[in-house]
Formats: structure tokens, sequence, C-alpha cells
């Protein structure tokens, strides 16, 4: 009996364990990804939510070069823009997001139309 109630426990305890996996940081939306990495400032620039943005995969040309990390040497890369963060003198804020989805490799803002 007493093994069965410590069989029970440990087994109820994976399922415990393996739930929080689950939800764990790295499982986050690449939006959320990019919020995270901005300033307190730049987050209070966000009017409405991290999800009012725009996500694209990208080609990294000579423009998004300047933004990212100059280790990195992939060809493509994810643009998340946060739409309604542009200021009178700047553009919208944009964060560059590994392939993985889960490291942040630069950010910027875009060129201010006019």
């Amino acid at each position: 009996m007493k093994k069965l109630v410590v069989s029970s426990v440990l087994i109820l305890l994976s399922a415990v364990l393996f739930g929080c996996n689950l939800f764990s940081k790295n499982d986050l939306p690449i939006e959320m990804v990019a919020f995270n990495s901005l300033s307190e400032k730049e987050q209070d620039l966000i009017p409405v939510s991290p999800k009012d943005s725009l996500v694209k995969k990208v080609a990294v040309d000579h423009d998004i070069e300047s933004f990212i990390n100059h280790d990195y040497d992939k060809d493509e890369v994810y643009s998340v823009t946060f739409n309604h963060t542009n200021t009178e003198t700047s553009g919208n804020l944009i964060v560059f997001v590994d392939l993985d989805k889960k490291n942040v490799v630069g950010k910027g803002v875009a060129s201010k139309k006019n």
C-alpha cells in the first residue's frame, strides 16, 4: 500500500513538473520576446498591447545590418514593428529577433515618413 502511495505521488509530481514546462519562458510569443527587450520608456510608447504589432520575416540587408548585432550571421531575421509608437521625430519601434524566435538581435526605429 505504501508503494502505491509513493508511486502515485511521484506520478502526480511528474505531471505537475511537466505541466510547468509547457508554459516556460522559452514559449513566449515573438511579440512578447521583442517587448521584453524594450526599455521601460520604450514600453510606455505602446498604447494598446504588444500584440498590436507587425511580425515579418525579412532578409538582412544593408539597412537592417546597422541595427542588429555584428556577429549575427544569418540571412533572415524576424522584424517586430510596434504600431503607434512613432513620435514627432521618429518612426515606429522595431525589434529584430533571431529565427529561433527567442533571442533579440537588435532594435531601432523606422525612418519617419513625411
